[in-house]
């Protein structure tokens, strides 16, 4: 019979886009990019298990201010440091009492004659290196001798009166939870699916989506300096349109304009984070001038936010989360049937492969530097309204 399931072939995957684990091809591309692993709050006095790239890590504070990112087995007999305790200087170790700093020196060794002297230099717990931007930790996880500069983002430099930056981690992209079951470019790649909008978006994001706004827009796609955009033209049917910009910022950046329409460049940056290969979360930062503004853009249909719809209220207006998570912990790809509405998607994993071939051929991926003045990012993306 034509067309029965019985039919299918084994599914599979494509693991260089998706495989995030050290040594893939995917993990290694964004290895050369620093990422945020908390906000800057999370690293403090006691230590906080973190998970990125399919690493588990430690992240804390040391008594002096500066943040530490190390690997959980301790280098002396392996006890884990999360039940070590933050001093001064550094964590140390609840088993044997080795004191390592926020860069895996190690300062003492209580019970080696004299503190350890002259094996204090001959070991050093691993770590990562951290810098704090845009109230976020962000780490560098890849070869020593190739890190690059932090980016800076021109949409977070340029601050407006009564404005402040606010990070946060909570989930506001997703669709959902703050972390999500299933593969990051399964998000990251619906950035550059704004076809989706009117048709998904029309049942739980409010009158934004509807009406006018809703019909199908004009869409156009360009790749510039840092990924790909995408131009969502909307004639409003009043003597107005709308040009609405989204885009990706190799390899996991999002910048997309404010869901509430507010006119003008957007306001928030997400970063869009493996966990592993199988979850993901989202860090924003965003210009505000409320306490919590970015947690309140969330939608809710019938009233109610994500957390606190039914079973049966999912299925009625389901959302970003449940189209994104419903295609699995790692989608299929050999099922898929894309058509022309799927321009941008496909232009967003060519250049994904473009930068795993440049990487595996000893290159330099793109959107990296090293010479100072050089690490600002300019983005387009914003809501632009337009008189005819």
């Amino acid at each position: 019979m034509t067309g029965s399931a019985y039919l299918l072939g084994e599914p599979s995957y494509d693991a260089d886009l998706t495989r995030v684990e050290r040594g893939t091809a995917m993990g290694e591309l964004l290895r050369r990019y620093w990422h945020p692993v908390g906000l800057s709050g999370d690293a403090g006095g006691r230590p906080r298990r973190v998970r990125i790239l399919g690493e588990d890590l430690i992240l804390f504070r040391d008594g002096e201010g500066t943040p530490g990112l190390v690997y959980p087995r301790c280098c002396h007999r392996g006890t884990d440091l999360y039940y070590g305790k933050v001093e001064q200087k550094g964590i140390r170790c609840c088993y044997h009492g080795w004191l390592f700093g926020p860069e895996g020196h190690c300062l003492d060794m209580p019970v080696e004659p004299q503190g350890g002297e002259n094996f204090k230099p001959k070991v050093r717990q691993p770590w990562y290196p951290l810098e704090e931007r845009y109230g976020l930790i962000f780490a560098y996880m890849g070869p020593p001798d190739l890190q690059p500069l932090l980016s800076r983002f021109e949409l977070l430099e340029e601050i407006g009166e009564g404005e402040f930056i606010e990070a946060d981690d909570s989930g506001v992209g997703t669709g959902g939870g703050a972390i999500a079951p299933c593969n990051w470019l399964q998000h990251y790649e619906n950035v550059m699916d704004p076809l989706h909008v009117p048709i998904l978006h029309d049942g739980f994001s409010g009158t934004q989506f509807v009406g006018p706004m809703g019909i199908i827009p004009e869409v156009r796609y360009e790749t510039f300096a840092h990924g790909v955009r995408s131009y969502q033209y909307r004639d409003l049917g009043d003597g107005r349109a709308l040009n609405r910009i989204t885009e990706t910022v190799l390899p996991n950046v999002r910048v997309v304009a404010s869901p509430r329409l507010v006119p003008g460049a957007a306001e928030s940056i997400g970063w869009t984070l493996p966990l592993d290969s199988t979850t993901y979360r989202i860090y924003t930062a965003a210009r505000v001038k409320e306490r919590a503004a970015i947690r309140r853009q969330r939608s809710k249909p019938g009233g109610k936010v994500w957390a606190e719809m039914t079973e049966q209220e999912h299925q009625d207006y389901p959302g970003d989360w449940e189209a994104q998570v419903g295609q699995g912990e790692i989608t299929y790809h050999s099922e898929e049937h894309l058509g022309e509405s799927d321009r941008g998607l496909l232009m967003l994993r060519g250049m994904l492969r473009r930068e795993l071939k440049k990487v595996a051929e000893g290159q330099n991926p793109i959107g990296l530097t090293r010479t100072p003045g050089q690490e600002l990012i300019t983005c387009k993306a914003g809501n632009w309204f337009e008189q005819f």
